[in-house]
Protein backbone atom coordinates (compact mmCIF):
# COMPACT_ATOMS: atom_id res chain seq x y z
CA UNK A 1 0.00 0.00 0.00
CA UNK A 2 1.28 3.23 -0.65
CA UNK A 3 2.43 5.21 1.85
CA UNK A 4 0.12 8.38 3.26
CA UNK A 5 0.47 11.24 1.08
CA UNK A 6 1.67 9.54 -1.79
CA UNK A 7 -1.03 7.35 -2.95
CA UNK A 8 -2.25 7.93 -6.68
CA UNK A 9 -6.39 7.76 -8.23
CA UNK A 10 -7.31 7.69 -11.36
CA UNK A 11 -8.42 10.42 -13.20
CA UNK A 12 -12.26 9.34 -12.43
CA UNK A 13 -11.74 10.33 -9.12
CA UNK A 14 -11.38 13.99 -10.11
CA UNK A 15 -13.92 14.03 -12.91
CA UNK A 16 -17.58 13.52 -12.34
CA UNK A 17 -18.38 12.43 -16.06
CA UNK A 18 -22.14 11.96 -15.37
CA UNK A 19 -22.29 15.35 -14.87
CA UNK A 20 -20.65 16.54 -18.11
CA UNK A 21 -22.35 14.25 -20.09
CA UNK A 22 -26.05 16.00 -18.37
CA UNK A 23 -23.91 19.27 -18.74
CA UNK A 24 -23.68 18.78 -22.38
CA UNK A 25 -27.23 17.63 -23.14
CA UNK A 26 -28.83 20.84 -21.46
CA UNK A 27 -26.23 23.19 -23.19
CA UNK A 28 -26.31 22.14 -26.71
CA UNK A 29 -27.66 24.84 -29.14
CA UNK A 30 -30.79 23.80 -30.55
CA UNK A 31 -30.38 22.64 -34.32
CA UNK A 32 -31.57 23.92 -37.60
CA UNK A 33 -35.59 23.86 -38.54
CA UNK A 34 -36.60 21.47 -40.14
CA UNK A 35 -39.28 18.66 -40.59
CA UNK A 36 -39.59 15.30 -39.23
CA UNK A 37 -39.60 14.12 -43.12
CA UNK A 38 -36.58 16.14 -43.91
CA UNK A 39 -34.99 14.69 -40.54
CA UNK A 40 -35.50 11.14 -41.91
CA UNK A 41 -34.15 12.20 -45.49
CA UNK A 42 -30.90 13.57 -44.14
CA UNK A 43 -30.16 10.48 -41.57
CA UNK A 44 -30.88 7.61 -44.41
CA UNK A 45 -28.43 9.92 -46.90
CA UNK A 46 -25.80 9.99 -44.43
CA UNK A 47 -26.02 6.29 -43.75
CA UNK A 48 -26.05 5.60 -47.48
CA UNK A 49 -23.32 8.20 -48.35
CA UNK A 50 -21.00 6.57 -45.62
CA UNK A 51 -21.54 3.32 -46.67
CA UNK A 52 -20.76 4.24 -50.12
CA UNK A 53 -17.64 6.38 -49.36
CA UNK A 54 -15.39 3.23 -48.24
CA UNK A 55 -14.67 1.81 -51.57
CA UNK A 56 -13.86 4.71 -53.73
CA UNK A 57 -11.78 6.09 -50.82
CA UNK A 58 -9.89 2.88 -50.21
CA UNK A 59 -8.89 2.87 -53.99
CA UNK A 60 -8.03 6.47 -54.44
CA UNK A 61 -5.82 6.07 -51.35
CA UNK A 62 -4.23 2.82 -51.84
CA UNK A 63 -4.93 1.17 -48.64
CA UNK A 64 -7.54 -1.15 -47.82
CA UNK A 65 -8.89 -2.55 -43.98
CA UNK A 66 -6.51 -4.86 -42.13
CA UNK A 67 -8.72 -8.40 -42.54
CA UNK A 68 -7.31 -9.14 -38.61
CA UNK A 69 -9.54 -5.90 -37.60
CA UNK A 70 -12.82 -6.16 -36.09
CA UNK A 71 -15.29 -5.46 -38.39
CA UNK A 72 -16.44 -1.94 -38.67
CA UNK A 73 -19.97 -1.17 -37.30
CA UNK A 74 -21.59 1.41 -39.52
CA UNK A 75 -21.75 4.65 -39.00
CA UNK A 76 -23.45 6.22 -36.72
CA UNK A 77 -25.93 9.53 -37.19
CA UNK A 78 -26.51 11.47 -34.31
CA UNK A 79 -27.65 14.56 -33.14
CA UNK A 80 -25.43 17.33 -31.35
CA UNK A 81 -26.26 15.85 -27.57
CA UNK A 82 -25.29 12.50 -28.85
CA UNK A 83 -22.17 13.42 -30.16
CA UNK A 84 -21.62 15.43 -26.65
CA UNK A 85 -22.55 12.44 -24.65
CA UNK A 86 -20.33 10.17 -27.10
CA UNK A 87 -17.80 12.39 -26.54
CA UNK A 88 -17.80 11.93 -22.93
CA UNK A 89 -17.56 8.38 -23.17
CA UNK A 90 -14.73 8.85 -25.18
CA UNK A 91 -12.55 10.86 -23.02
CA UNK A 92 -13.74 8.72 -19.89
CA UNK A 93 -12.38 5.88 -21.73
CA UNK A 94 -9.58 7.47 -22.68
CA UNK A 95 -8.43 8.92 -19.04
CA UNK A 96 -9.79 6.38 -16.75
CA UNK A 97 -6.91 4.68 -16.59
CA UNK A 98 -4.61 7.92 -16.21
CA UNK A 99 -2.97 7.60 -12.73
CA UNK A 100 -3.02 11.44 -10.68
CA UNK A 101 -0.61 11.11 -8.05
CA UNK A 102 -1.93 12.76 -4.48
CA UNK A 103 -0.60 15.94 -3.35
CA UNK A 104 1.88 15.58 -0.94
CA UNK A 105 1.75 16.51 2.94
CA UNK A 106 0.94 19.61 3.75
CA UNK A 107 -0.32 20.93 0.44
CA UNK A 108 -3.95 19.26 0.66
CA UNK A 109 -6.26 18.07 3.61
CA UNK A 110 -5.23 14.86 4.95
CA UNK A 111 -5.91 11.83 2.28
CA UNK A 112 -9.05 10.41 3.21
CA UNK A 113 -10.35 13.17 5.94
CA UNK A 114 -13.73 14.49 5.49
CA UNK A 115 -12.33 18.19 4.41
CA UNK A 116 -10.55 15.95 1.59
CA UNK A 117 -13.37 13.99 0.37
CA UNK A 118 -15.02 17.63 0.35
CA UNK A 119 -12.56 19.42 -2.26
CA UNK A 120 -12.28 16.63 -4.21
CA UNK A 121 -16.59 15.79 -5.16
CA UNK A 122 -16.19 19.84 -5.18
CA UNK A 123 -13.08 19.36 -8.07
CA UNK A 124 -14.85 17.00 -9.72
CA UNK A 125 -17.99 18.84 -10.43
CA UNK A 126 -16.24 21.84 -11.58
CA UNK A 127 -13.95 19.45 -14.29
CA UNK A 128 -17.07 17.85 -14.85
CA UNK A 129 -18.80 20.95 -15.47
CA UNK A 130 -16.47 22.36 -17.10
CA UNK A 131 -15.93 19.59 -19.69
CA UNK A 132 -19.70 19.17 -20.72
CA UNK A 133 -19.62 23.24 -21.28
CA UNK A 134 -16.76 22.26 -23.79
CA UNK A 135 -18.78 19.60 -25.43
CA UNK A 136 -22.08 21.46 -25.76
CA UNK A 137 -20.08 24.42 -27.51
CA UNK A 138 -18.25 22.16 -30.02
CA UNK A 139 -21.39 20.42 -30.78
CA UNK A 140 -22.79 22.76 -32.75
CA UNK A 141 -19.38 22.82 -35.32
CA UNK A 142 -18.64 19.11 -35.66
CA UNK A 143 -19.74 17.58 -38.92
CA UNK A 144 -18.59 14.19 -38.32
CA UNK A 145 -15.55 12.46 -36.22
CA UNK A 146 -14.18 8.97 -36.19
CA UNK A 147 -13.90 8.25 -32.38
CA UNK A 148 -10.62 6.55 -32.22
CA UNK A 149 -11.52 5.60 -27.85
CA UNK A 150 -13.93 3.49 -28.59
CA UNK A 151 -12.82 -0.01 -27.67
CA UNK A 152 -9.56 0.58 -28.11
CA UNK A 153 -8.62 -1.22 -24.79
CA UNK A 154 -10.69 -4.50 -25.89
CA UNK A 155 -9.50 -4.64 -29.02
CA UNK A 156 -12.91 -3.50 -30.83
CA UNK A 157 -13.32 -1.14 -33.58
CA UNK A 158 -13.51 2.70 -33.50
CA UNK A 159 -16.90 4.70 -34.15
CA UNK A 160 -17.71 6.58 -37.10
CA UNK A 161 -20.03 9.70 -36.10
CA UNK A 162 -21.78 11.77 -38.23
CA UNK A 163 -23.34 14.86 -36.77
CA UNK A 164 -26.85 15.23 -39.17
CA UNK A 165 -28.28 18.76 -37.81
CA UNK A 166 -24.48 20.33 -38.06
CA UNK A 167 -24.10 18.82 -41.64
CA UNK A 168 -27.92 20.33 -42.59
CA UNK A 169 -27.19 23.68 -40.87
CA UNK A 170 -23.67 23.80 -43.13
CA UNK A 171 -25.04 22.65 -46.26
CA UNK A 172 -27.84 25.86 -45.82
CA UNK A 173 -25.38 28.12 -45.11
CA UNK A 174 -22.92 27.19 -47.92
CA UNK A 175 -25.78 27.24 -50.56
CA UNK A 176 -24.78 24.00 -51.50
CA UNK A 177 -26.27 20.48 -53.42
CA UNK A 178 -27.35 19.03 -50.16
CA UNK A 179 -27.33 14.97 -51.15
CA UNK A 180 -23.26 16.04 -52.74
CA UNK A 181 -22.17 17.60 -49.08
CA UNK A 182 -23.32 14.75 -47.27
CA UNK A 183 -21.26 12.47 -49.47
CA UNK A 184 -18.30 14.85 -49.58
CA UNK A 185 -18.27 14.72 -45.47
CA UNK A 186 -18.62 11.14 -45.69
CA UNK A 187 -15.52 10.92 -47.81
CA UNK A 188 -13.48 12.70 -45.32
CA UNK A 189 -14.97 11.05 -41.88
CA UNK A 190 -14.38 7.58 -44.05
CA UNK A 191 -10.74 8.25 -44.81
CA UNK A 192 -10.19 8.62 -41.22
CA UNK A 193 -11.87 5.36 -40.50
CA UNK A 194 -9.33 3.49 -42.80
CA UNK A 195 -6.29 5.27 -41.86
CA UNK A 196 -6.96 3.87 -38.78
CA UNK A 197 -8.80 0.28 -39.84
CA UNK A 198 -6.08 -0.30 -42.61
CA UNK A 199 -3.29 0.90 -39.53
CA UNK A 200 -4.65 -0.82 -36.32
CA UNK A 201 -1.32 0.06 -34.50
CA UNK A 202 -1.74 3.87 -34.89
CA UNK A 203 -4.98 3.62 -32.66
CA UNK A 204 -3.08 2.34 -29.62
CA UNK A 205 -0.18 4.54 -30.46
CA UNK A 206 -2.45 7.55 -30.32
CA UNK A 207 -3.88 6.56 -27.40
CA UNK A 208 -0.69 5.64 -25.58
CA UNK A 209 0.56 8.83 -26.60
CA UNK A 210 -2.52 10.95 -25.15
CA UNK A 211 -2.31 9.36 -21.68
CA UNK A 212 1.27 9.67 -21.48
CA UNK A 213 0.78 13.22 -22.57
CA UNK A 214 -1.46 13.51 -19.54
CA UNK A 215 0.11 11.48 -16.68
CA UNK A 216 2.86 13.79 -17.65
CA UNK A 217 0.82 16.65 -17.30
CA UNK A 218 -0.62 15.63 -13.97
CA UNK A 219 2.48 14.59 -12.65
CA UNK A 220 2.71 17.64 -10.62
CA UNK A 221 0.31 17.26 -7.37
CA UNK A 222 0.11 21.33 -6.89
CA UNK A 223 -3.20 22.89 -8.69
CA UNK A 224 -3.86 20.03 -9.53
CA UNK A 225 -7.99 21.08 -10.04
CA UNK A 226 -6.17 23.92 -12.53
CA UNK A 227 -4.05 21.73 -14.02
CA UNK A 228 -6.61 18.86 -14.48
CA UNK A 229 -9.21 21.26 -16.25
CA UNK A 230 -6.58 22.33 -18.29
CA UNK A 231 -5.92 18.85 -19.72
CA UNK A 232 -9.51 18.08 -20.35
CA UNK A 233 -10.19 21.26 -22.22
CA UNK A 234 -6.68 20.88 -24.52
CA UNK A 235 -7.33 17.19 -25.15
CA UNK A 236 -10.43 17.90 -27.28
CA UNK A 237 -8.95 20.68 -29.31
CA UNK A 238 -5.65 18.36 -30.11
CA UNK A 239 -6.85 14.92 -30.87
CA UNK A 240 -10.70 15.72 -31.55
CA UNK A 241 -9.96 18.26 -35.06
CA UNK A 242 -11.77 20.61 -34.15
CA UNK A 243 -9.57 23.08 -32.03
CA UNK A 244 -5.88 22.37 -31.91
CA UNK A 245 -3.94 25.56 -31.40
CA UNK A 246 -0.36 24.99 -33.94
CA UNK A 247 1.91 24.39 -31.07
CA UNK A 248 -0.33 22.53 -28.68
CA UNK A 249 -4.05 22.40 -27.32
CA UNK A 250 -4.98 25.61 -26.43
CA UNK A 251 -6.11 24.43 -22.66
CA UNK A 252 -2.52 22.51 -23.06
CA UNK A 253 -0.42 25.16 -23.26
CA UNK A 254 -0.23 26.92 -20.18
CA UNK A 255 0.76 23.58 -18.47
CA UNK A 256 3.93 22.84 -20.67
CA UNK A 257 6.52 23.12 -18.31
CA UNK A 258 9.65 21.10 -19.91
CA UNK A 259 10.80 20.98 -23.72
CA UNK A 260 9.81 17.24 -23.07
CA UNK A 261 6.64 17.69 -22.86
CA UNK A 262 6.41 20.74 -25.20
CA UNK A 263 8.18 18.05 -27.95
CA UNK A 264 5.81 15.39 -27.37
CA UNK A 265 2.87 18.16 -28.02
CA UNK A 266 3.98 18.77 -31.32
CA UNK A 267 4.79 15.37 -32.17
CA UNK A 268 1.29 14.58 -31.60
CA UNK A 269 0.35 17.93 -33.69
CA UNK A 270 2.62 16.84 -36.11
CA UNK A 271 0.42 13.54 -36.61
CA UNK A 272 -2.95 15.18 -36.62
CA UNK A 273 -1.86 17.37 -39.18
CA UNK A 274 -1.10 14.13 -41.16
CA UNK A 275 -4.49 12.71 -40.65
CA UNK A 276 -6.46 15.96 -41.58
CA UNK A 277 -4.30 16.66 -44.51
CA UNK A 278 -4.47 12.86 -46.13
CA UNK A 279 -8.04 12.75 -45.27
CA UNK A 280 -9.03 16.06 -47.15
CA UNK A 281 -6.85 14.98 -50.09
CA UNK A 282 -8.38 11.73 -50.02
CA UNK A 283 -11.51 13.20 -50.56
CA UNK A 284 -11.38 16.15 -52.73
CA UNK A 285 -9.65 13.31 -54.91
CA UNK A 286 -12.40 11.06 -54.67
CA UNK A 287 -14.57 14.24 -55.24
CA UNK A 288 -15.40 14.52 -59.01
CA UNK A 289 -16.10 10.85 -59.52
CA UNK A 290 -18.76 10.82 -57.02
CA UNK A 291 -19.58 14.70 -55.75
CA UNK A 292 -20.20 16.24 -59.52
CA UNK A 293 -20.18 19.78 -57.09
CA UNK A 294 -16.77 18.93 -55.17
CA UNK A 295 -15.27 22.13 -56.59
CA UNK A 296 -17.71 24.70 -55.64
CA UNK A 297 -17.92 22.67 -51.91
CA UNK A 298 -14.59 23.07 -51.26
CA UNK A 299 -14.28 26.71 -52.44
CA UNK A 300 -17.09 27.67 -50.25
CA UNK A 301 -15.78 25.34 -47.65
CA UNK A 302 -12.34 26.47 -47.20
CA UNK A 303 -13.95 30.67 -47.03
CA UNK A 304 -16.25 29.06 -44.20
CA UNK A 305 -13.05 27.73 -42.29
CA UNK A 306 -11.92 31.39 -41.94
CA UNK A 307 -14.34 32.36 -39.97
CA UNK A 308 -16.72 35.27 -40.56
CA UNK A 309 -17.37 38.37 -38.34
CA UNK A 310 -15.52 40.31 -35.90
CA UNK A 311 -17.43 37.91 -32.75
CA UNK A 312 -16.83 34.64 -34.67
CA UNK A 313 -12.96 35.27 -35.41
CA UNK A 314 -12.30 36.11 -31.79
CA UNK A 315 -14.21 33.29 -30.52
CA UNK A 316 -11.62 31.24 -33.37
CA UNK A 317 -8.86 32.78 -31.99
CA UNK A 318 -9.37 31.91 -28.56
CA UNK A 319 -10.81 28.19 -29.54
CA UNK A 320 -7.63 27.77 -31.77
CA UNK A 321 -9.63 27.34 -34.76
CA UNK A 322 -7.48 29.69 -36.69
CA UNK A 323 -5.16 27.64 -35.92
CA UNK A 324 -6.79 24.25 -36.97
CA UNK A 325 -7.59 25.67 -39.98
CA UNK A 326 -3.58 25.96 -40.79
CA UNK A 327 -3.61 22.10 -39.33
CA UNK A 328 -5.86 20.66 -42.33
CA UNK A 329 -3.96 23.48 -44.49
CA UNK A 330 -0.54 21.94 -43.53
CA UNK A 331 -1.61 18.51 -43.87
CA UNK A 332 -2.79 18.47 -47.18
CA UNK A 333 0.61 20.33 -48.62
CA UNK A 334 3.14 17.76 -46.67
CA UNK A 335 0.70 14.83 -48.10
CA UNK A 336 0.48 16.29 -52.02
CA UNK A 337 4.21 17.05 -51.45
CA UNK A 338 4.78 13.45 -50.87
CA UNK A 339 2.62 12.31 -53.57
CA UNK A 340 4.68 14.75 -56.25
CA UNK A 341 7.76 12.97 -55.37
CA UNK A 342 7.00 9.30 -54.55
CA UNK A 343 3.23 8.71 -55.28
CA UNK A 344 0.13 7.22 -53.10
CA UNK A 345 2.20 4.08 -52.50
CA UNK A 346 5.43 5.72 -51.33
CA UNK A 347 3.74 8.06 -49.11
CA UNK A 348 1.70 5.31 -47.73
CA UNK A 349 5.02 3.98 -46.02
CA UNK A 350 3.99 6.87 -43.71
CA UNK A 351 1.57 3.95 -41.75
CA UNK A 352 4.57 1.61 -41.66
CA UNK A 353 4.86 2.42 -37.85
CA UNK A 354 5.69 5.40 -35.11
CA UNK A 355 9.56 5.54 -36.91
CA UNK A 356 7.58 6.57 -40.26
CA UNK A 357 5.56 8.93 -39.10
CA UNK A 358 6.29 12.78 -40.13
CA UNK A 359 8.34 15.10 -37.17
CA UNK A 360 6.89 18.25 -36.91
CA UNK A 361 9.76 19.60 -39.16
CA UNK A 362 9.04 17.46 -41.82
CA UNK A 363 5.37 18.49 -42.06
CA UNK A 364 6.56 21.92 -43.42
CA UNK A 365 9.00 20.02 -45.79
CA UNK A 366 7.83 17.01 -46.70
CA UNK A 367 11.04 16.38 -49.17
CA UNK A 368 13.03 15.86 -45.90
CA UNK A 369 10.33 13.31 -44.54
CA UNK A 370 11.20 11.59 -48.68
CA UNK A 371 14.90 11.57 -48.19
CA UNK A 372 14.50 10.34 -44.70
CA UNK A 373 11.82 7.07 -45.54
CA UNK A 374 13.13 6.56 -48.91
CA UNK A 375 16.46 7.36 -49.09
Amino acid sequence: MDAPGTSSRTVAAYVDFELAARVAARLVPAGPRAGRDEIAHAVGELRAAAAGAAEPVAATAHLRRDPAAAPEPPALVVDRASWARANVEAFRGLLEPVAVPAPPDGRAPRPGSRAERAATAVGRRTTGGEMGALLAFLSSRVLGQFDVFSGVDAGGPGRLLLVAPNVVQVERDLGVVPADFRRWVCLHEEAHRLQFGANPWLRRWVTDEARGLSADLLAHPRDLGERLAGVLRGLPDLLRGDAADAGAGAGLADLLQTPQQRERVRRLVAVMSLLEGHADVVMDDVGPRVVPTVATIRARFTERRRGRGTLDQLTRRLLGLDAKTRQYADGARFVRGVLDRVGWDGLNAVWQGPASLPAPEEVADPGAWVRRVHG
